[in-house]
């Protein structure tokens, strides 16, 4: 699918720039396919070909996305290992992966790896100089026959606990996500920014509607919220994409108003919760609606998604309905269906799933059931079928015999006045088994609330075994690579202090 779609780009917006860097270095779509050819022929000579494996452990650069290219031009599998790993973790994800080439910037120590080709790669920083010393000049490349069943890419989950886990996806379920957040449209995409790594989801299994909507996207070596607005202000950008924690800080930007955001249309973020006051502030500072997606990696980030029209109880609470193209159902632990607002596992089904996770057949086995995908997230359904979101299955924790689901919880105190941020996490007691900490980032780290203020805030929408317990104050929350609240980490400090 990529190969034909970059060579049709490169007809239909020839002497468009397809990505700019920060220091103003670009490429066309006629160079996008020109040079992923001659970096094509390179990996050629390396003896890659269709089945085998390159792991991109390359910033989310031009270099990445000619890369990823020539890859898929000689039916090869890309997998993008995040930047911001360390290197122990980068190297569990290749032990994971065994690729037959890893393209780096820096030293990677390969020598767990056996059969490993590392080559270096520079990025450029010129136009005209993309992978200098990648590329063979002049050498034909034969055409894939069409197969939609060729595997294309892995995307690593972002999980921070257990094995990494590789989601394999193929040409169908690329043509299905460019079906289901397109329809297939060609163009009339104007200017937008990068807001995820390139290994992510977002992009690693978007990238064919991306090129085909003929866009000019700009990167950033580091998302900052001032240079963002900037860039949307200069390049009249109608869609703010981010995660919540993102346009939170956009909000923060001193001197804002001197930007002009009446080009855009909407917002839509994903990946995080978007509290109410937040969603509300954005729609403000923007004068725009919000959408609020729901998906996950396996899902090829894909799912539910509130409507830009949508009505304040809709937009404001929940992660709205399944999009065109997916089903969506809440089941319990047996798999059954659940009464309508009972809290329980969410599962989806599209053209969109994964294939498996690589090299993994047992965790495929557990998550991928008749065609559904379990997604090891909580919600419930309203009334007007709009979903919920609960939490993780595995965040939640019993008090006293009851279930408690800290993101029900987190909605309710990120209300409050004077909280900034805020994380519920479980705290063993000897009585109840379980209580609930609030550990939060306050808006004033001088007059942080008490734990009486939170409860008596919380006590209207929650009931009483549901309310925290304990508190406590930090300047800011870990977050993992993918930008996501790491509660592994406030568990083991909460573990570690025993409370204290």
């Amino acid at each position: 699918m990529l190969p034909e779609i970059v060579r049709q780009t490169a007809i239909k917006f020839s002497n468009s720039a397809a990505y700019i860097s920060q220091d103003g270095n670009k490429i066309t779509y006629r160079e996008l396919d020109q040079i992923s050819q001659e970096v094509a022929a390179w990996m050629g000579s390396k003896g890659l070909g269709e089945g085998s494996v390159v792991a991109l452990c390359l910033p989310s650069c031009i270099e990445y996305i000619l890369s990823y290219l020539a890859a898929a031009k000689l039916g090869a599998i890309t997998a993008g290992i995040n930047p911001r790993f360390t290197n122990p973790e980068q190297l569990e994800v290749l032990e994971v992966l065994r690729p037959n080439l890893i393209l780096t910037t820096s030293d990677i120590d390969s020598s767990k790896l056996n059969n490993v080709e590392v080559e270096k790669v520079q990025v450029s920083a010129a136009s005209g100089e993309f992978m200098p010393n990648n590329r063979i000049q002049n050498q034909t490349i034969n055409e894939l026959p069409s197969d939609p069943d060729r595997a294309v890419c892995i995307c690593f989950t972002s999980g921070s606990t257990g094995t990494p886990k590789g989601a394999l996806f193929t040409n169908r379920q690329l043509q299905a996500i460019s079906t289901i957040d397109t329809g297939g449209a060609w163009g009339g995409a104007g200017h937008r920014y990068a807001s995820t790594e390139f290994a992510h989801v977002g992009v690693m299994t978007k990238l064919p509607w991306l090129l085909a909507s003929g866009g000019t996207t700009h990167l950033m070596e580091k998302w900052r919220a001032e240079p963002i607005l900037r860039l949307i202000h200069d390049n009249r950008i109608a869609a703010v994409s981010a995660i919540a924690p993102q346009v939170a800080l956009m909000l923060k930007v001193e001197g804002a108003d001197r930007f002009d955001f009446s080009c855009v249309k909407a917002i839509v973020s994903g990946g995080a919760l978007a509290s109410p006051e937040l969603v509300k502030a954005g729609r403000d500072f923007f004068d725009a609606p919000w959408s609020i997606r729901y998906s996950s990696t396996e899902s090829g980030g894909v799912g539910l998604g509130t409507s830009l029209d949508a009505d304040d109880q809709e937009a404001l609470h929940t992660v709205g309905r399944p999009r065109l193209g997916v089903e969506a159902s809440i089941r319990d632990d047996e798999g059954q269906l659940v009464t309508p607002g009972e809290i329980g596992e969410i599962w989806l089904r599209s053209d969109a799933i994964m294939s498996c996770y690589w090299n993994d057949p047992l965790s495929t086995k557990e998550t991928i059931i008749e065609g559904w995908l379990k997604t090891g997230d909580l919600a419930f359904q309203d009334p007007n079928g709009c979903f919920h979101l609960a939490g993780r299955i595995n965040e939640m924790f019993i008090r006293g015999g009851y279930n408690i689901f800290p993101l029900e919880i987190e909605k309710v105190l990120s209300a409050h006045q004077s909280i900034s941020e805020v994380a519920v996490i479980p705290r063993k007691d000897e009585v109840m088994g379980e209580i609930g900490v609030a550990v939060i980032v306050p808006k004033e780290f001088d007059n942080p609330p008490s734990l009486e203020d939170l409860r008596k805030h919380s006590q209207e929408y929650l009931a009483q075994y549901k309310l925290p317990e304990a508190i406590r104050i930090v300047e800011t929350l870990p977050r993992n690579t993918s930008d996501k609240i790491d509660r592994l980490k406030l568990r083991e400090y909460e573990d570690s202090h025993n409370g204290v």
